[in-house]
């Protein structure tokens, strides 16, 4: 693994069904969640997509490309833009640092919107052995 190696991108569609288990599993009941009319109602496009659940796809995509125990050790994301059930959304992650046995990644996620939704920065400690290539 080197500096400017690329992970991704990775696809992925949130359903109204995962938006309800994560509501559930993080005890966020939010209506602009769940309820389009609320979300309207408070001046959003509809139901969004909780900001949290969509930090938590980065590092899953992330660590299933990883070796099997790596850790995450430190991890900052920016919410830019909203991001809606059943948008199309792609994952990024870049190396921009490598200090054995950790590897910092600069993170992306992007709707169907011109711009990133989530940005960030996600640090890992790979499991003992040589760094991969």
């Amino acid at each position: 693994m080197q500096i400017g190696d690329e992970l991704g991108p990775f696809t992925v569609r949130v359903t109204r069904e995962q938006l309800v288990r994560y509501a559930g599993a993080a005890d966020d009941y939010n209506p602009i969640h769940y309820d389009d009319e609320v979300a309207r109602a408070l001046g959003l496009p509809g139901v969004i997509v909780h900001g949290m659940l969509n930090m938590g796809l980065i590092a899953r995509f992330i660590l299933e490309a990883l070796p099997p125990l790596t850790a995450v050790v430190d991890y900052h994301v920016r919410f830019r833009q909203m991001v809606r059930p059943h948008e199309l959304l792609t994952i990024r992650a870049s190396v921009s640092g490598i200090e054995d046995p950790f590897v910092d990644f600069e993170v992306t996620l992007q709707g169907e919107q011109a711009r990133p939704a989530v940005t960030g920065r996600l640090r890992v400690r790979l499991p003992a052995g040589p760094t991969p290539r």
